[in-house]
C-alpha cells in the first residue's frame, strides 16, 4: 500500500515505477494518515486492505504542507483543508522548533519530511497495524520524493524497543536515497 500526496507532479505509479495492480494506492491532500481515535475516514478505511508494506511518501513543494505551516498558532484551522492538514500539526509544532532560524521554504521542505513520520507514528495507533508490525507481519516505511533534483529518500519504521526510540521519535533504518 502506498500512502501519497494528491498533487499530479509526484503520481506514485510513475515515480515508483508500479504498473497497474502492483499496489493499492492512496491518495489524499498532504499524504496525511489521521490518528485512529479521529474517526472514519476514507484514508484510514483503506488501511484494513495493508498486508506487507506501507509506504507514506511526502514529496517537495507540497502545498498541503505550505497550508500547514502557514496556519497561525492560535487560530482554529478553517476550511477543509486547514482542517485536514491540521492532522500533521505535531510535524509543525517539532519543525517550527528545529528550524526557526531557517526561511519559510526552508522550513516547509523539513516539514514535508517530518509530516511523513507524523502518519508513520500515527499508522501505530491502528490497533491492527500495531498487531502486524508488532507480529513482523508488516513493515511500515516512509518516502520522500524531491521532483526538483529528481531524489528520492525511503526509510522503514524501526520495529525494535517498542517502535520508537526514547525521545519518542521515530527510530528508522535502511535509510537510502536514490538519484
Amino acid at each position: 500500500m502506498v500512502i501519497a500526496c494528491a498533487d499530479s507532479r509526484v503520481c506514485p505509479s510513475s515515480v515508483l515505477g508500479f504498473q497497474p495492480g502492483e499496489a493499492f494506492v492512496v491518495r489524499n491532500v498532504a499524504n496525511m494518515v489521521p490518528p485512529y481515535e479521529n474517526g472514519p475516514t476514507e484514508t484510514n478505511a483503506a488501511l484494513e486492505f495493508a498486508v506487507e508494506n506501507i509506504l507514506v511518501i511526502g514529496h517537495s513543494r507540497c502545498g498541503g504542507i505550505r497550508a500547514l505551516m502557514s496556519m497561525h498558532d492560535d487560530v482554529e484551522p478553517s476550511g477543509l483543508i486547514g482542517s485536514w492538514v491540521s492532522v500533521g500539526m505535531n510535524a509543525r509544532v517539532k519543525t517550527k522548533a528545529a528550524t526557526h532560524l531557517l526561511n519559510f521554504d526552508q522550513q516547509c521542505k523539513h516539514c514535508e519530511k517530518e509530516s511523513v513520520n507524523c502518519s508513520l507514528v500515527n499508522l501505530l495507533s491502528y490497533p491492527w497495524v500495531e498487531e502486524k508490525v508488532r507480529n513482523g507481519e508488516l513493515n511500515i516505511h516512509g518516502g520522500y520524493y524531491d521532483f526538483v533534483d529528481c531524489s528520492f529518500e525511503k526509510w522503514t519504521l524501526y520495529k525494535e524497543n517498542n517502535l520508537m526510540d526514547e525521545s519518542g521519535k521515530v527510530a528508522v533504518k535502511d535509510r537510502a536515497f536514490w538519484f
